[in-house]
């Protein structure tokens, strides 16, 4: 029975469909994590001196380039697969 459903077109397209989904999801909770911490840190170093600013937004921005690897894998599995 499972051979009949791996050569299935909509067996395969689902599969692509929920590997994008979890591609996507997964970098969200993850860059959601580590900005949590890292915008706690920021703000806290911000607040005692000001120089600190463009270095604590700096931090802030790296987790989200986790998120857009996660869109791009999410991309090529729904354009190679749908």
């Amino acid at each position: 029975m499972v051979e009949a459903l791996i050569g299935d077109e909509a067996f395969i397209k689902g599969c692509a469909a929920i590997g994008a989904g979890l591609a996507v999801g997964l970098t969200g909770i993850g860059a959601g994590f580590a900005e949590s911490g890292i915008g706690a840190a920021a703000v806290g170093a911000i607040a005692e001196d000001r120089g600190f600013l463009g270095i604590g937004l700096l931090f802030t921005v790296i987790p989200e380039t986790i998120v857009i690897f996660g869109l791009v894998i999410s991309f090529i599995l729904m354009f190679a697969f749908g």
